[in-house]
């Protein structure tokens, strides 16, 4: 299968609606998969080597670059979603830093922050460990938790969203 044969592959399988196909053949392995909500579809493309002794193995197949869905209909510009002007009262507190996300100091403690807490500035709010190091994140505003938006023990990026707060 050479790579024009791989993007038609591609191509199809985007405008189609299929969730994922999966090909197998004696030098190679590839599987393509369509996510629906608007995440470019992916590709897995892993050369498997021959087991015949002398034999030469064969070229590694180049990756296709990932064709992107249709994007879905926007509503019209006189609708707006309900949960998009409530979030937009709120002030997200973001991730400083890139690590692992801690809500609480010791597997054993309370949670720094729940849902419905009032916090101040310069409190708080959980811990993000990086290179073994724990840093203790502060609220930078005063305000009402609404809700957390990240599972506990699980890795954040810089800038990645982590309390949505209601100020006071």
């Amino acid at each position: 299968m050479d790579i024009k044969e791989v993007q038609n592959l591609i191509k199809l399988v985007s405008k189609s609606g299929i969730s994922e196909v999966k090909i197998e053949e004696k030098d190679f392995k590839l599987t393509i998969k369509n996510k629906s909500d608007s995440v470019p579809a992916t590709q897995v493309v892993a050369p498997v080597a021959a087991a015949v002794p002398g034999a030469i193995p064969p070229a590694p197949v180049a990756a296709a670059p990932a064709i992107t869905p249709p994007a879905t209909p926007t509503a019209p510009a006189n609708e707006t979603p309900q949960n998009e002007t409530d979030e937009s009262k709120y002030v997200t507190i973001k991730a400083p830093i890139i690590g692992t996300f801690y809500r609480r100091p010791a597997p054993d403690k309370p949670p720094y922050v729940e849902v419905g807490d009032i916090i101040k500035e310069g409190d708080v709010v959980c811990i993000i460990e990086a290179m073994k190091l724990f840093n203790e994140i502060e609220s930078e505003i005063s305000g009402k938790i609404v809700k957390v938006l990240i599972e506990d023990a699980t890795p954040v990026e810089f800038d990645q969203p982590l309390f949505l707060v209601e100020p006071m």
